[in-house]
């Protein structure tokens, strides 16, 4: 029997372990999942977490000292293991200006092993100002990198552009374990009024400007029937309430839903999912919804369009733009045939092309070379 051969990974941005759910924690699982499946035997190597929302330059620095050390520790730690109960390779998820990977390309370089990464952004405006020291950290892990599995096309640009010789960019678009949303293929038959569903934390910033273009964009539509589940909760609860305020009879709160049978049930009993996606990296929830026949509406910020197929599984909206969102809402609206198509092709285009199976193959495919340069 082949024994599973270790792999150091590390989330600088979120543990996996990290209590709050975010689409960031359910990656970085995915992806422990996905790499067991392949053949590897995934440990986390470190919880130190290097994120800096407001760009503080001190915080920065103490974090980076904090990682050296945090290196130093686990260097020691495995050379004084056995060979062969060393990491064979290092995997670091989501790296860029705000995480930067501090501790994987000093642990890679001492032990011999390569240095993989999934999500990783390049932003050269922050080269200067008040992310610098994160974004020279970030530059420097992902110009070490081996492999970086790319999730987003608008990743790849930057990425192809500044590629050093010999490092291999791997198309990894967002997937999902279909194991954890069974689904009977049957949806609920359609109600007399279109029911919307958003499912996000309360928070202030980007999660907030997202309720508040989708609260402005459904005053637009109050003449038209429909009615909306939101799914989430948080600190900023009482204000995205207030913005739902006027059609109070038409909204209706779940709070915070932990259970995915729950969670699947309004996914499939809901005609569209609507989410502005305010500077969403990709956004969990939208393939989630599409995987249960519900199809999406959202801003085309960042990788969305990465998830959401236009014109096939749902419509993108110019980001920010509370009159398109609208337009494109109220189109979907007045034709339930066209989101029954929709919602037909979401479910097929995840079970299709974003399932497990299709990342576990590509993960596969490009790590073993890798790890097979590491002696036994």
């Amino acid at each position: 029997m082949t024994v599973a051969r270790p792999v150091a990974f590390y989330a600088p941005l979120k543990s996996p372990d990290h209590p709050l759910p975010s689409g960031d924690r359910t990656m970085a699982r995915l992806l422990l999942k996905a790499l067991g499946t392949a053949g590897f035997s995934p440990q986390l190597a470190s919880e130190l977490r290097t994120f800096d929302k407001t760009g503080d330059a001190h915080h920065q620095d103490t974090v980076r000292r904090q990682s050296l050390d945090e290196a130093a520790r686990l260097i020691a730690q495995y050379r004084a293991l056995p060979v062969q109960s060393r990491p064979c390779l290092w995997f670091t998820y989501h790296v860029y200006y705000k995480a930067p990977d501090w501790i994987g390309p000093r642990v890679a370089d001492a032990l011999g092993i390569p240095y993989a990464v999934a999500e990783g952004s390049r932003a050269a405006k922050r080269a200067s100002g008040p992310w610098a020291l994160g974004h020279e950290g970030a530059e420097a892990a992902l110009d070490r990198a081996d492999a970086i599995f790319v999730m987003t096309e608008q990743d790849r640009q930057a990425l192809e552009a500044a590629r050093p010789p010999g490092q291999m960019l791997v198309d990894l678009p967002p997937f999902l374990d279909l194991e954890g949303w069974p689904s009977s293929g049957i949806r609920p038959a359609p109600a007399s009024e279109p029911r919307l569903l958003a499912v996000a934390m309360m928070r202030d910033g980007d999660k907030l400007a997202s309720y508040r273009i989708l609260a402005a964009a459904l005053e637009r539509l109050r003449h038209l029937p429909w009615i909306l589940d939101i799914v989430g909760d948080g600190e900023a609860r009482e204000e995205v309430e207030g913005l739902f305020a006027l059609f109070a009879q038409r909204v209706r709160f779940h709070g915070r839903i932990e259970n995915k049978a729950d969670l699947a049930a309004l996914y499939a009993a809901a005609d569209l999912f609507v989410w502005p996606a305010v500077n969403e990296a990709y956004g969990m929830v939208l393939l989630e919804a599409q995987a249960l026949g519900c199809p999406a509406i959202a801003g085309a910020y960042g990788g969305v369009a990465s998830v959401v197929q236009h014109e096939r599984t749902g419509l993108l909206a110019p980001p920010g733009d509370i009159a398109a969102f609208a337009d494109a809402l109220g189109s979907l609206l007045s034709d339930r045939e066209r989101l029954r198509r929709f919602g037909a092709e979401a479910a097929n285009f995840v079970r299709r092309e974003r399932d497990l199976a299709h990342a576990v193959l590509r993960l596969r495919n490009a790590l073993e070379p890798l790890a097979g340069r590491v002696a036994s």
